[in-house]
């Protein structure tokens, strides 16, 4: 299943359910779903702010829900700035300040974090892996 959003923070809700919607008919459990939900918001929410540079209805993130028997894939594509993942890693849980823990969220609820860059069709194609 594959469907494209607006990238502005407000779509963060419609993303939700569509993913909800998604996991529930293939009878994911509850926490899988709620782990999932966490990692894709702070993904998007990565993508409008890193990516996009901020909010922008003329942009799109495009999710591509993949699900077998023992894994669940979730694969975001943006055109905004290339990201660098050399650059992409969870900040010092020590270091005490606002923002900043996404990726360490998403690394901690996701079993797979994966990222290809360029494509004639997208510039960033993020991954996020689930197993059953």
């Amino acid at each position: 299943m594959q469907k494209s959003f607006p990238a502005t923070l407000d779509n963060l809700k419609n993303i939700r359910l569509f993913l909800t919607s998604f996991l529930k008919d293939h009878n994911v459990e509850d926490i899988i779903i709620n782990q999932i939900e966490l990692g894709v918001d702070e993904a998007v929410s990565n993508i409008i702010k890193h990516s996009y540079k901020g909010e922008s209805k003329d942009k799109e993130i495009n999710i591509k829900l993949e699900i077998s028997k023992k894994k669940i894939s979730i694969h975001l594509f943006d055109n905004g700035d290339p990201a660098d993942p050399k650059k992409i890693k969870p900040r010092d849980l020590k270091e005490i300040k606002t923002g900043g823990l996404g990726t360490h969220f998403i690394q901690e609820v996701m079993d797979e974090v994966k990222w290809k860059i360029k494509s004639k069709d997208w510039v960033n194609h993020l991954t996020l892996v689930k197993y059953l």
